[in-house]
């Protein structure tokens, strides 16, 4: 097939690398890949065009040019824009819900209407648009406070903090900077105890299938503290997870949801992120977000032997339920995300970067780029906030770790910072889930 995936950073680098990774009958490449813009690792598997990723004329535009069979839409922005909605217009299968759709992403509010009328387990919620709403609700709910912008904000609209006046300023500022038009509102949510989960499910309006679960780190430092970002590193298969967990959420959560958009008239036809708690009273959705995920979507596509391509277009032509049973490699595989100086803050950017090559010469790693981009001299540098996922595979979840962090010691990045925790506490046996 002849497809354009849109899209920057690591997520869509990893759908990419998922892609080229499948041979045709003679044992050559079984797709003629596109990305726009790309970035400078996607360069090396795919033909780059420089087009605005939210302009739903322009991707039209190109894909009419190339002939795509299939157009994958990565981040959420082009989503809520309704770059999907323009493809599919002009008759080209696309991957992506409509902007009408992405609003489960775009607006927490808007999610948290359709879980309630979906009969969804998730967290208990006021809808505030006043900081006096806000504080009543922070008294009502008690601390840990949680509260989050209603749109989007890149994996950084959300903060759990003990400090009343901490949240209080997090919604002053939500509040303020809400300049789209529509009336601003944040959303304070009780807390939510227990270990997180993400699990992707890949929907086509009507059928669902869910991918392999995972759980990623928020959070800038070890030991969870500092800043939430926009996910520091991931890892899969969660062997602590309870049986029936996928399940569970298909039946409860993900097909309910699915169901109650296409009631309403807008089907949800794409990746529906779910993220999970598992709580001492039962599982509950944390958020819904309208595309794979990033750092989780690194480690997952690397378990997937069903080819991504086959996934990704049933799901766009309607035929999700005449695909066979997904296949998935068993092995453990890390993702730790290099970030630059300053990140989740103000960044540092135009650093070299140095040590790939080195990097993806260990077993079992490769290097995927997210804020990347090259300079006048054509050296590779920094260019964002989270700059690359080293992604490693092991016998056992201690191997892919090790191999994971050998892979980082060779990068070279003036100021860069990682965690040192991805995954220890899982290969130390230490999480837990208690039964409600």
């Amino acid at each position: 097939m002849r497809i354009l995936v849109v899209g920057t950073g690591a997520r869509e680098h990893a759908i990419v690398h998922a892609l080229a990774a499948e041979t045709g009958p003679a044992g050559g490449a079984a797709h003629e890949l596109h990305a726009a813009p790309g970035n400078p690792g996607i360069a090396r598997e795919a033909t780059l065009h420089a087009v605005d990723q939210n302009d739903g004329a322009a991707v039209t535009a190109l894909a009419r040019s190339l002939g795509a069979d299939l157009v994958v839409v990565g981040p959420e922005a082009p989503l809520v824009a309704g770059v999907a909605d323009a493809v599919a217009a002009a008759g080209i299968a696309v991957f992506g819900p409509t902007a009408a759709a992405a609003r489960l992403e775009g607006s927490k509010s808007f999610a948290k209407d359709v879980m309630a009328a979906a009969g969804v387990p998730t967290a208990m919620a006021h809808v505030c648009a006043t900081v006096d709403e806000v504080a009543a609700a922070l008294d009502a709910f008690g601390a840990p406070y949680v509260v989050k912008d209603d749109g989007l904000a890149a994996g950084k609209g959300v903060v759990v903090t003990g400090d009343r006046d901490a949240a209080l300023d997090h919604a002053r500022a939500a509040l303020a900077a809400r300049a789209d038009g529509t009336e601003p509102c944040v959303v304070v949510e009780e807390y939510l105890d227990g270990p997180e989960v993400s699990l992707f499910v890949i929907s086509d309006g009507a059928a669902v299938v869910p991918l392999a679960p995972a759980q990623d780190f928020k959070r800038i430092f070890d030991g969870d503290e500092g800043p939430n970002t926009g996910g520091m590193g991931a890892y899969s298969p969660l062997d602590w997870a309870p049986g029936g967990l996928v399940d569970e959420v298909v039946e409860r959560i993900a097909q309910p949801t699915i169901d109650e958009m296409a009631r309403r008239g807008t089907p949800f036809a794409g990746v529906l992120y779910v993220g999970l708690a598992l709580t001492s009273r039962g599982t509950r959705v944390v958020e819904f977000n309208a595309r794979f995920g990033d750092p989780e979507t690194q480690v997952v596509l690397t378990r997937l032997r069903t080819p991504l391509s086959a996934v990704l277009l049933a799901a766009a032509t309607g035929s999700l339920g005449d695909l066979p049973p997904l296949r998935w490699s068993p092995s453990p595989v890390v993702n730790v995300v290099v970030a630059a100086d300053g990140y989740p803050g103000t960044v540092r950017t135009g650093d070299p970067i140095t040590g790939i090559v080195d990097a993806e010469a260990l077993e079992g790693v490769h290097v995927l780029h997210a804020g990347t981009a090259h300079a006048q001299d054509g050296a590779l540098v920094a260019a964002g906030g989270r700059v690359l996922s080293v992604v490693a595979e092991g016998a056992t979840l201690d191997e892919a770790r090790d191999r994971a962090y050998d892979a980082v010691a060779w990068i070279g990045l003036h100021g860069s910072q990682h965690r040192t925790d991805i995954a220890l506490k899982a290969a130390r046996g230490e999480i837990t889930v208690t039964s409600p």
